[in-house]
């Protein structure tokens, strides 16, 4: 992870990412990009309009304050022992995002999210969940504060269907470089039943050839997806959960419009997402 992203708004959730984003900076030796985007009205950010006195000195206002702001999170002490590369622009949040992360060849892209009102609604329709579905690196979302974040214990939970594989290797190779062991989770639902030898041989078969080390395979009865991956992640304390994502179906499987999304609602863990 040499090059960490972290789209800053001046939030308290922005700030939560930041901690996490700097803590992963540290072990990894990585520096953090700290990127501000600056939305203001077609008309002050034309650059047709940048000679016009009556818009530049409001441009100027906004970029001001933009730096105060980021000298002030700068200073944090948790920012201290980290390289940081500090950036505005003017554009829209969610393509300079994109953007940005591709230009700067990005590793990693940490967001925050309020995320109080359940799932779907910290991810649908927003900036968050539309760099979730287009980023091309992994993406962590941060909800509340962490004051010391770990990567000891990862949770991936799945159905381990072939089409998963290419990404799940990706996965694997970020488990690597924090010696993490992955907790391979199968959810069994009364609505999903599978044999339980069948599911862990699914699971042996999934995981062949993809490099992976530290491990468990782990088959948790429930009543729902959602409350099997919570429970799960409370009985081993883990320390963030990770998932497949679609561009065009965003958090695909475990997340379809049937279910209700109650794992990021109550869920005290981060999130971490990997593009199939």
């Amino acid at each position: 992870m040499k090059k960490i992203l972290v789209p800053i708004d001046f939030s308290k959730q922005a700030e939560y990412a930041a901690k996490v984003a700097a803590k992963i900076a540290e072990q990894t030796g990585g520096e953090l990009h700290l990127l501000h985007m600056l939305e203001l009205p077609t008309d002050i950010i034309d650059p047709s309009n940048y000679g016009n006195t009556s818009n530049s000195p409001t441009t100027l206002l906004y970029m001001k304050k933009a730096q105060e702001q980021f000298e002030k999170l700068t200073k944090r002490y948790f920012l201290r022992n980290v390289k940081i590369v500090k950036s505005v622009f003017f554009h829209d949040t969610f393509d300079g995002i994109i953007t940005e992360s591709k230009k700067q060849n990005i590793d990693l892209i940490v967001m925050g999210s309020q995320g109080t009102s359940g799932f779907d609604e910290i991810l649908v329709g927003s900036n968050t969940e539309k760099v979730v579905r287009h980023s091309d690196v992994p993406v962590i979302v941060i909800k509340k504060e962490i004051d010391d974040f770990k990567m000891n214990n990862i949770i991936f939970a799945s159905d381990f269907r072939e089409y998963y594989k290419e990404s799940f290797k990706n996965l694997v190779v970020f488990a690597n470089k924090f010696n993490a062991k992955i907790h391979l989770l199968r959810v069994i639902t009364p609505s999903q039943f599978e044999n339980s030898f069948v599911a862990k041989e699914n699971i042996k078969k999934f995981i062949a050839d993809t490099g992976i080390e530290e491990h468990t395979i782990n088959l948790y009865n429930d009543k729902s997806i959602e409350d099997g991956v919570l429970h799960f992640g409370k009985e081993i304390e883990a320390d963030i959960i990770a998932f497949n994502t679609h561009k065009k179906r965003g958090l695909i499987h475990l997340f379809s419009n049937s279910i209700s999304g109650n794992i990021t609602n109550h869920a005290i863990r981060p999130i971490i997402t990997f593009k199939v």
